[in-house]
């Protein structure tokens, strides 16, 4: 465990984000949102420390204006990137001390990457690929309702460029949703994954909001790093997992495509009125090329599903291992979290040998009786 928040706060713990420095030090966030918090006027992250391997963490930072917020390291510098609020600015800070202090996005030679407008995002990847840094970002300004509000957007700098400057940044166009899509059962497309597919091209995988789920939609950007290119007809692709938030990435050993999902099992399927509400599975997905994936194993599990949940779980390779935060919805003294949702947990989880795992793997997880040997104490 990395964080608790009691419910009775009111306070949530969202956006969970992980980076490894190059001292080996393991950073981890997340932000805060719920009515206790300020989201929508000003975000908080908070910033950890572990020195021993994800055994132990301590808090170092408290980032105000900082809202669905990624870290990473690039060029030997860890960055935290994401809004400054709750439908808020673009802006990027950059920590000189592994997370204790922070530049202050106030200008746009300082991190303040958009000066107006509203976006959505999530802790997501960065990719290096041609010569430059990437990202998905969605702006929020299509609609006030939820899912139809959103429509993605990929963001560029080139490698050595000061990513501080705003005019270090290139955006694509906006790519617009039709509400007709999927026989009209779409609802929305957000907080998307960016690739470098097999062929070079780039391409945003991003999480589709259906009721059944099973659906990510594949956004390619065309060679200007301008277009994008979608085909409702051939680019929705089969997705355990696809209606709530997922992180994938490119395996730097294989070329192959990773990712952990909320896959719903059957026998949880019919637990609550819509998939994207269902989190109590934390499942590997694997990829030979970013389009046709295929479930790998369960790696987390509860039997409950309402009050249960491994959600926005952002994660990195090391080695042979993947290493994983998760806002976690668990049992506590004070009742536990009141929804799978409202996690009140930040966990660290480590999964070995990630790339022998197979669906034999999950024979002993989902018996009779409920238990599960996958299940974590916290």
């Amino acid at each position: 465990m990395i964080r608790h928040l009691s419910s009775e706060s009111r306070q949530y713990i969202g956006s969970p984000s992980l980076a490894v420095l190059p001292d080996g030090s393991y950073v981890a966030s997340h932000d805060v949102f719920g009515p206790g918090t300020e989201e929508m006027d000003s975000g908080k992250t908070l910033i950890y420390e572990s020195s021993d391997c994800g055994e132990t963490w301590e808090e170092i930072a408290v980032v105000r204006s900082a809202f669905w917020s990624n870290l990473f390291v690039h060029e030997g510098c860890l960055y935290l990137m994401g809004t400054t609020h709750h439908h808020g600015l673009v802006v990027i800070r950059r920590s000189d001390d592994g997370g204790h202090t922070w530049s202050i996005p106030a200008t746009p030679e300082t991190g303040l990457l958009t000066p107006y407008g509203q976006f959505h995002t999530a802790p997501v990847p960065m990719l290096i690929h041609r010569g430059r840094i990437w990202r998905s970002i969605e702006d929020a300004t299509a609609s006030t309702s939820w899912g139809v509000r959103y429509n993605p957007m990929i963001m560029s700098a080139p490698l050595g460029a000061d990513l501080l400057r705003q005019d270090s940044w290139s955006f694509s166009q906006i790519f617009r949703q039709e509400s007709d899509w999927l026989k009209g059962s779409f609802g929305g497309w957000l907080e998307g994954n960016v690739l470098a597919l097999p062929d070079g091209r780039i391409a945003n995988l991003l999480r589709v909001d259906i009721d059944q789920g099973g659906v990510a939609a594949l956004v390619t950007l065309g060679s200007d790093g301008k277009s994008l290119r979608f085909d409702p007809d051939r680019d929705f692709v089969d997705f355990p997992g696809g209606a709530t938030k997922f992180t994938v990435r490119k395996d730097p050993v294989t070329g192959s495509y990773w990712g952990l999902v909320n896959a719903v099992p059957s026998h949880h399927a019919k637990d609550l009125p819509r998939h994207t509400f269902i989190r109590n599975t934390l499942s590997l997905l694997y990829s030979e090329d970013g389009r046709q994936w295929e479930l790998r194993s369960t790696v987390l599990y509860h039997p409950e599903a309402k009050r249960h949940g491994f959600q926005y779980v952002d994660w990195l390779f090391e080695g042979e291992d993947i290493l994983a935060v998760s806002r976690t919805a668990w049992d506590d003294a004070s009742g536990g979290a009141p929804n799978q949702h409202d996690a009140n947990f930040l966990t660290f989880h480590r999964i070995r040998d990630f790339r022998s795992l197979n669906p034999e793997n999950d024979s002993e997880i989902f018996s009779t009786n409920g238990d599960s040997s996958k299940s974590i104490c916290i």
